[in-house]
């Protein structure tokens, strides 16, 4: 994202401009307790998004819920080295989309259709002590990084690899690869691990009537299959997929813009599901509920429905106004246009903000590569 996606990235409550899956391996599950549950509630974000749940109702529902859940545990895979957790009530959440070409996103996404996975989108959620405000920090996939060696979920070792794209982690090792390759940048433990799909995403903004977005010029692209004219729309979950995947029909055609893209989108979807009422529409909050589900990939430890309750709980008085939204400090690669690299001094500040659980201070996005996309959807609902 821009250094201009946020007037203020100081600010962990300032507003900013406002960034689909393999099945990872499966974790332990845990089994369901008995005895009766509170209302259903939902949380979605994406891009791609956030999807967060918390949930009750009938057994049969929580049962239902809860099998629909697939879970990776990603504690026992990375083991014991790794950062450290924070005592201060901060949590850290890695977010994934990722464009499976095979199943129900055949048809959703463009470039091969292999049947393999890559991180669409990737980003980081600092939810600060309180549980009030938040940061997300989103990582560019076209960044070059220095990958670490992992083990998959099936137990291959895949040797490091220096100067590949990010988004190459996932494909080679999956959830745990993705995480460890995260935290080596970062030096920030990720205390949870989230992943959705493309189709997933689609059927969730659909679910939802549709997400109000304003846009302030014409987007046309035939690769995502976009074609919005500048004006306030509704989009479905094909336009709204397109909106999130589009890189031609905005900006400078990279994956910067993309990210300001995604990361509008995602403040129009919290405010979209503020504004359907779904707390008190049972068959809306079940079908969302079902379809979030459905198309979620957790970390072990928010592997059932009732542990999704409590960190739903933890993050529903956190609107979209409460949300900074910047990108990884990077500059273009100057061997390669289409690759962008971490710019390290600025990044440091990030990560540093981020382990004191601290406001990002502005200087660490300031002259940074930008996807020159900047405020070209907003949310298109009053705020």
């Amino acid at each position: 994202m821009s250094p201009e996606s946020t007037p203020g990235p100081g600010i962990p409550g300032d507003t900013g401009s406002t960034a689909p899956r393999r099945r990872a391996g499966k974790g332990r599950r845990r089994k369901p307790p008995t005895a009766r549950r509170r209302a259903l509630t939902v949380m979605a974000w994406t891009a791609a998004g956030i999807v967060v749940l918390g949930g009750t109702g009938a057994g049969y529902l929580y049962l239902k819920l809860n099998g629909n859940l697939t879970t990776v545990d990603i504690n026992q895979m990375l083991g014991g080295d790794r950062p450290k957790k924070a005592d201060n009530g901060s949590e850290n959440i890695l977010v994934l989309g990722s464009d499976t070409r095979s199943g129900g996103n055949r048809k959703l996404g463009g470039g091969t259709d292999d049947g393999s996975a890559r991180s669409d989108t990737a980003m980081i959620v600092h939810v600060y002590k309180g549980h009030k405000k938040a940061s997300v920090v989103s990582i560019p996939r076209d960044t070059l990084v220095d990958r670490p060696e992992c083990t998959d979920a099936h137990g291959t070792e895949h040797p490091a690899a220096r100067n590949v794209m990010f988004n190459e982690a996932y494909s080679t090792g999956g959830a745990a690869c993705a995480v460890k390759t995260v935290e080596s940048l970062t030096g920030v433990r990720m205390d949870h691990y989230m992943e959705v799909d493309f189709s997933g995403f689609r059927t969730l903004v659909d679910d939802l009537g549709g997400v109000r977005v304003t846009t302030t010029r014409a987007i046309h692209d035939p690769d995502s299959h976009l074609n919005l004219d500048a004006g306030t729309h509704t989009l479905n979950g094909q336009q709204a997929l397109g909106l999130v995947r589009t890189r031609h029909g905005v900006g400078d055609g990279s994956d910067l813009g993309r990210i300001q893209l995604q990361q509008a989108f995602v403040k129009a979807l919290i405010d979209q599901v503020k504004h359907v009422g779904v707390f008190s529409n049972p068959k809306k909050l079940y079908d969302l509920a079902d379809t979030a589900t459905k198309s979620v990939t957790t970390d072990s430890d928010l592997g059932s429905v009732n542990s999704l309750i409590s960190f739903a709980d933890g993050l529903k008085g956190i609107s979209s106004s409460h949300m900074t939204m910047v990108t990884m400090p990077v500059q273009y690669d100057t061997g390669n246009a289409n690759r962008v690299v971490i710019d390290e001094p600025k990044a440091r500040q990030v990560w540093t903000a981020l382990r004191n659980d601290r406001p990002i201070p502005r200087t660490a996005t300031e002259g940074t590569a930008t996807g020159e996309a900047r405020d070209v959807v907003s949310s298109g609902r009053a705020q």
